[in-house]
């Protein structure tokens, strides 16, 4: 058997994905410059794609005219690879969550440190924390299988504690209003879950909840849970980017007001 019908072969069984390391597994009389240059000529002809170094993914013919396939379809089994726990998040989890209404040009993951050193450049957004929470976390089904998403109200924290992954404030609070129908913040002081983010970004999205989408239930529920956790609220920017000359309080949610975010008309 030749290393291409070995890959033909994995396509079919369902498992499109491999490392350098399988296919030495398989070919063990092979020497490491062989295996290569057979993988190298099977990347020249768009049989396969290579978003990591030694990890290689089948590109099946419905992205062959691409030259590539979307890291959804690959992303759960590549962190497997990297032993890696993870999460999809930010715009790319607000999409699969229906909350999306623009395409996402990155696709973003959460995971923990080290940095992920990609060998190319990729569409993949690397956003790390220190640990993941799986508790809130989500399944949704793949091409390939299963993969993780972060839940409604991590989306949203996430989205305003990472805003500059996606283009800042206005951005994050479009899609917090579309993810607002999904959202209860009633126990996320019990769960755990306001302690996940900081307690300046739970007030920034308070903030963004009663005052920009006008969402004073939510936001009243999101204060009484913030006030558990911290009492004592201190004070900070709304955008930690720009200086607060001429900047107003907020009082209730000890915000100085000192960017204007506005929503997009969905």
């Amino acid at each position: 058997m030749s290393i291409r019908e070995w890959v033909h072969n994995r396509e079919i069984d369902g498992r499109p994905s491999f490392s350098y390391a399988d296919v030495k597994d398989a070919f063990p009389s092979f020497t490491q410059q062989h295996i290569l240059n057979d993988l190298y000529r099977l990347r020249k002809s768009g049989a396969i794609a290579q978003p990591y170094k030694g990890y290689y993914v089948v590109i099946p013919p419905h992205y062959a005219a691409k030259g590539m396939v979307p890291p959804m379809y690959y992303i759960d089994q590549l962190m497997r690879y990297l032993s890696r726990p993870y999460y999809i998040c930010l715009l790319s989890a607000a999409e699969l969550l229906g909350a999306a209404h623009q395409r996402p040009q990155q696709f973003s993951i959460m995971t923990v440190p080290p940095e992920v050193r990609m060998q190319r450049q990729t569409s993949l957004d690397w956003n790390y924390r220190s640990s993941i929470p799986c508790g809130f976390l989500k399944e949704r089904n793949s091409e390939t299988g299963t993969v993780l998403i972060s839940s409604p109200e991590l989306t949203a924290l996430d989205l305003v504690q990472y805003e500059h992954h996606i283009g800042g404030l206005s951005r994050a609070a479009t899609v917090i209003e579309e993810l607002s129908e999904q959202t209860v913040w009633r126990g996320s002081a019990e769960s755990g879950l306001l302690s996940l983010s900081t307690v300046a970004t739970v007030q920034r999205l308070g903030y963004i909840m009663e005052n920009v989408l006008m969402n004073q239930l939510q936001a009243n529920d999101l204060y009484h849970e913030l006030k558990i956790v911290s009492p004592k609220l201190n004070r900070f920017r709304l955008s930690t980017r720009k200086n607060v000359d001429g900047a107003i309080l907020d009082k209730r949610w000890n915000i100085i007001v000192n960017t204007e975010i506005e929503i997009d008309d969905l």
